[in-house]
């Protein structure tokens, strides 16, 4: 069972600016119904561009509600450019957390924003432009995927999936997801030349790739794999499962695991089984 705060529970059960408003000065509306989720965001806007009011409807669940409405709260009073840095994590952040599930209930409203404010400026705002959409049954694309794992610092695949819900539905689309991510890990990760990366961070760095790719496909054929240690750049597993007593699992160590680490970290890595 999720565990809710008490400023989520108080903001679903009793949310403020709920409702259509007359004559908005701007409206963004995202999400859709089939998927679960939709929001609609309306907003008066005086004439110094300051946000003197904003309501809201949605269908959703009661996460939904509380970060829609907190976000209701969090910009009236602000500027169209205050308004605009607003992040998800922000509107999270305002509710004292939200579950890891439930996120992208934050994302939401932050789309919505997003929306409103582009609608206002008379500039087209497409929730899901032409571009290859990488998951189908949520409709999601592979830019909002590498925006939400940036914005979010994301490493996991079920975390873009408590994000955006990519990856929920037939997890036909789970390789893809996967490659994208560790595309975005290993931007991130980029170090400035000359500045090696400490043990701390060579640890968290492995684990990353270990367990969203290296992992992940050793696991189609019933194997897996753990780090143990890290010595300089010899990095140091332990092959379990059919890998184990694999006659090919030399192979697989090399060809497999130290190629794809030394694609991601550095050329000089060296992969030994304990």
């Amino acid at each position: 069972m999720w565990e809710y705060t008490e400023k989520v529970k108080d903001y679903y059960r009793n949310p403020v600016n709920v409702g259509e408003m007359e004559n908005p000065d701007a409206i963004g509306e995202v999400g859709s119904i089939t998927c679960g989720d939709a929001l609609k965001l309306f907003l008066k806007i005086d004439k110094s561009n300051i946000i003197s009011d904003a309501k809201f409807q949605t269908f959703g669940c009661g996460s939904a509600v509380a970060s829609a409405s907190a976000l209701t709260e969090m910009i009236i009073g602000k500027s169209l450019d205050e308004a605009a840095k607003l992040t998800n994590q922000d509107i999270a952040d305002f509710l004292g957390g939200l579950p890891d599930q439930k996120m992208h209930c934050s994302v939401l409203g932050k789309e919505a924003l997003e929306a409103a404010i582009a609608n206002y400026k008379g500039e087209k705002y497409t929730e899901h432009p032409e571009e290859r959409v990488v998951c189908k049954c949520f409709g999601t694309t592979e830019d909002k995927i590498r925006q939400i794992i940036k914005d979010n610092s994301l490493n996991k695949l079920e975390d873009i999936t408590n994000y955006c819900k990519a990856g929920g539905g037939c997890g036909n689309c789970h390789d893809d997801i996967r490659q994208i991510l560790n595309d975005e890990i290993k931007k991130r990760d980029v170090q400035p030349a000359n500045k090696p990366l400490t043990k701390t961070q060579m640890i968290i760095k492995v684990n990353n790739i270990l367990e969203n790719y290296i992992a992940s496909e050793l696991r189609k054929d019933g194997g897996d794999i753990e780090l143990v240690d890290i010595d300089s750049n010899k990095i140091i597993v332990n092959l379990q499962g059919s890998c184990k007593n694999c006659p090919s699992s030399n192979l697989t160590l090399k060809n497999f695991v130290e190629n794809v680490l030394k694609e991601h970290i550095s050329p000089e890595i060296e992969v030994v089984e304990i």
